[in-house]
């Protein structure tokens, strides 16, 4: 039974945002940003964003140089690049937002390893041609007298290609300020409070009905839970960190094998995750829980590519929810005149959420 106080003051608004990720907290401070006046309120399931905001790895990138010539493949040159630019002003609008100190960014670069000794110069050029409209500049170079210097295995990796734009950030910094910012904006932020529907007037949540005129959707893997009819494919994301390492001399994010594995710096220590290609169909699933095969999988091909004479400890493992379709592209749409979604990020939500948020807020205005 609520009271007339909380009927009064905490019901109704003119938006309400359910999921409390990246997207929908950018999309919270869109809204604000195009109309200071409106009321928002954004409903997130869990006491920190469900899916993968707080569990990502922290990278500031837009694709390697494999995984674009693999998009281009199966997407075409227009579509490829049309990814790489969303991905791009996505980064640069979260930037501008939270700011570089804030979000502990760091751009040392990203790199992507090579181990084919087949692997042409040529393939370099050809796309830094096809992106310089979007960067206006060269984006990506041969590094392998780095090879030696970050410590790799040369019998394996025999070819870095480095690009200076891309960087890294922390996770937790980024969502905090994120969270700061919408809360300086006056919106209100409900935890640990999973809507149950969507209704013609609002949403349910814990039996109780929230009214708006309009509802976005940024709940990304779990969107099934409300609306079953939806393109949306959930991946999970094993992640690893070590202890610290005395004299560790890597610095950057990295890729391989078309993005699929990744690894980082954090401080002192290294964070490695991926290898959802090994086990496709399990990790197609939005339990939280430890993939064994791909924990193990991650730890081995760190010591292989960077053996090392002390044995690298791991000092937590987790993972986080991503959603996924048929092609890489985010959903962001109206499915009726009350409502609004923006999902489907592709595991890259740092780079897309800003955008994909924007998107959001502006199409609830038309």
């Amino acid at each position: 039974m609520l009271s007339f106080w909380e009927k009064e003051s905490f019901i109704s608004y003119d938006i309400i945002i359910i999921g409390g990720g990246i997207t929908g907290l950018s999309a919270a401070i869109s809204v604000k940003d195009i109309n200071p006046k409106l009321t928002v309120a954004i409903f997130e399931a869990g006491i920190f964003p469900s899916g993968a905001s707080t569990k990502n790895a922290g990278f500031a990138c837009f694709g390697s140089l494999s995984e674009l010539n693999s998009d281009e493949k199966i997407l075409g040159t227009d579509k490829m690049l049309s990814l790489v630019e969303n991905r791009w002003k996505g980064l640069e609008l979260l930037r501008k937002r939270l700011g570089d100190k804030q979000i502990e960014f760091q751009k040392f670069g990203g790199y992507e390893l090579v181990f084919n000794t087949n692997f042409q110069d040529e393939e370099i050029q050809i796309m830094n041609k096809k992106l310089k409209p979007i960067f206006g500049q060269e984006v990506y170079f041969n590094a392998p007298n780095l090879i030696k210097k970050f410590q790799f295995n040369q019998e394996i990796v025999k070819n870095l290609i480095f690009t200076p734009l891309e960087g890294q950030l922390h996770t937790g910094s980024m969502m905090q300020e994120l969270i700061k910012k919408v809360t300086r904006l006056g919106i209100v932020l409900f935890t640990n409070s999973k809507v149950e529907t969507i209704t013609s007037n609002g949403v349910i949540v814990n039996n109780i009905e929230f009214k708006s005129a309009q509802t976005i959707v940024c709940t990304n893997a779990f969107t099934k839970n409300i609306l079953p009819d939806v393109d949306i494919i959930p991946g999970r994301g094993q992640v690893c960190i070590t202890k610290p390492i005395k004299q560790l001399k890597l610095k950057g994010t990295f890729h391989f094998d078309e993005g699929y594995y990744y690894f980082r710096n954090v401080g002192n220590r290294i964070l490695i995750g991926g290898g959802r290609n090994l086990d496709f169909k399990k990790e197609q699933t939005t339990k939280i829980e430890l993939n064994n095969k791909i924990q193990h999988d991650l730890v081995s091909k760190l010591k292989t590519i960077m053996p090392s004479k002390d044995e690298y400890e791991i000092d937590h493992s987790w993972a986080g929810i991503m959603g996924f379709g048929k092609d890489k592209f985010p959903i962001v749409k109206r499915i009726d005149n009350r409502t609004v979604i923006a999902l489907k990020l592709g595991g890259i939500g740092i780079a897309l959420g800003s955008t994909v948020g924007h998107t959001a807020a502006e199409i609830t205005f038309n």
